[in-house]
């Protein structure tokens, strides 16, 4: 392949790094969902080893999220919206369970969970678009309690590829956690996530043979650094949006999402 070749590739990740940092900001997801897909495509199209493609999407896309959800979580914590105890007790669980679950990826059998998590999550997003409230005496969980639900969502970030904040968002809204809060520390959240998925990636990638040029492990640093630039940009516009949108207008937004990322996350299972 060609330098201009690759070039002409290149010009796609910063247009995909534009919407991805729109949609993190927007709903505090770190955007894998959008990413995970669409590199698989491009990397396909580069024509990188097929058995290695879905690999370095999810190493390329935990990569990026480390920058976008820094500027995500900056704009809303300017909003006053990132909920920072929260955001401690569950984060030794998420970085438990991502680097964890980057380790078992490629080894587990994940239909079963794919399924079992497509129908949660299609049941909280109906939920979220009848506007279902949660008990009024419902309140989040103690310490170990949050530290095994990061475990939980780490887990499945890494396992199934898609980003935390399609659970930790729910999961705080269905606490009695406001909506606009549960976006702002879901932004926070996809921090330690993206880290340690990107260093079990890294790690797992190390000692593969023929990855293409410019590659660290399972991360291809074009498009890391291509799309790393343009989502720091406008994740703070979806963050202010964020803050102006109807309450009723972001959940439904969200349940959206949900509908769309269960569809990838079955598809990229069973295709």
């Amino acid at each position: 392949m060609t330098p201009t070749m690759l070039d002409s590739w290149w010009l796609a990740y910063p247009v995909l790094g534009v919407v991805v940092g729109f949609v993190a900001g927007l709903l505090g997801v770190g955007g894998g969902g959008v990413m995970v897909p669409m590199l698989t495509t491009l990397f396909l199209a580069q024509g990188f080893a097929r058995e290695q493609v879905v690999h370095m999407a999810l190493g390329t896309s935990m990569a990026t999220i480390m920058l976008t959800s820094v500027s995500s979580l900056r704009a809303h914590h300017a909003h006053g919206a990132v909920l920072w105890p929260i955001v401690r007790r569950i984060a030794p669980g998420i970085l438990i369970g991502t680097f964890g679950g980057a380790f078992i990826a490629s080894r587990m059998n994940t239909i079963p969970l794919a399924v079992f998590f497509a129908c949660f999550m299609t049941y909280v997003a109906i939920q979220m678009i009848h506007g279902a409230k949660p008990k009024a005496s419902r309140d989040l969980p103690g310490p170990l309690g949050t530290g095994l639900v990061g475990l939980f969502i780490g887990a499945i970030s890494a396992l199934v590829a898609i980003g935390g904040g399609s659970l930790s968002v729910p999961f705080m809204i269905w606490c009695n956690v406001g909506v606009r809060h549960a976006i702002g520390t879901s932004a926070a959240i996809g921090f330690p996530i993206a880290l340690a998925g990107t260093l079990g990636y890294l790690v797992n990638g190390w000692t593969v043979a023929d990855t293409p040029p410019l590659t660290l492990g399972y991360i291809y640093l074009p498009a890391f650094a291509l799309i790393g630039v343009t989502s720091i940009l406008t994740a703070p516009l979806g963050a202010a949006c964020a803050h102006r949108l109807p309450v009723a207008m972001l959940k439904k937004a969200f349940a959206g999402v949900l509908f769309l990322l269960v569809v990838k996350m079955l598809h990229s299972v069973f295709g």
